[in-house]
């Protein structure tokens, strides 16, 4: 069975929680804190939070699908939908087809989206990153931006991942679980909401209504 069918996707999302609880449970263990507290009292290094080096999403500068520097300043003053995003996905279909639809209701109300493919969750983002655009371009009349192909989690998570995740945790701690998690982001560049995988993008329209409703 194709790793894209609807019907894979729970149990998929429930064995990657299971490893992420057992992750946490280890980082949670008196040998691991007792380390953390040792390296601390040594004057090893620390290094400072997302939150502590950076105020805004419009501090960042993230790469566009063909490898060119964008800086997220140039959406100050904008609501924005930030989504992890994957095309061979069983949530790929509902949610790129409702994404376009917020994006055409609401992109002329100072409303973007932006878009950041990942291959992390059963590798359901193969191709590259102008693969991934052409898909949602093509299939979903995707009009919004699409990013570089990132890495959400992890060593390798992107900067903007990591200031994103540290802003709102989710349910289980702050790690991505799944594909298309959203994260909604003020005006003034603040992260005010999460969302996840199975929250699908016309249930959270009010939410959105509202952030654009703040002056």
């Amino acid at each position: 069975m194709s790793i894209d069918k609807v019907s894979t996707v729970p149990d998929a999302m429930q064995l990657a929680q299971k490893i992420d609880g057992h992750v946490r449970l280890l980082k949670d263990s008196p040998v691991i804190i007792h380390r953390q507290k040792q390296k601390g009292r040594d004057g090893a290094s620390q290094s400072s939070s997302p939150l502590e080096e950076h105020r805004s999403i419009h501090e960042f500068t993230v790469k566009d699908y063909r490898g060119k520097d964008v800086n997220l300043g140039i959406y100050k003053g904008k609501v924005l939908l930030v989504v992890n995003v994957a095309s061979k996905c069983g949530f790929t279909g509902t949610n790129y087809s409702q994404l376009t639809q917020l994006y055409n209701k609401h992109k002329n109300k100072d409303f973007e989206i932006l878009a950041f493919p990942c291959n992390q969750f059963l590798y359901q983002e193969p191709g590259t990153s102008q693969a991934a655009k052409e898909y949602a371009c093509t299939r979903y009349n995707a009009e919004y931006p699409i990013f570089q192909k990132v890495r959400v989690n992890g060593q390798d998570t992107a900067p903007v991942y990591k200031f994103l995740k540290a802003s709102k945790t989710g349910f289980l701690g702050s790690r991505i679980k799944w594909n298309f998690t959203k994260f909604l982001v003020d005006k003034e560049g603040k992260v005010i909401d999460r969302f996840a995988t199975t929250t699908t993008p016309l249930s959270i329209e009010a939410r959105i209504v509202e952030a654009l409703e703040q002056k």
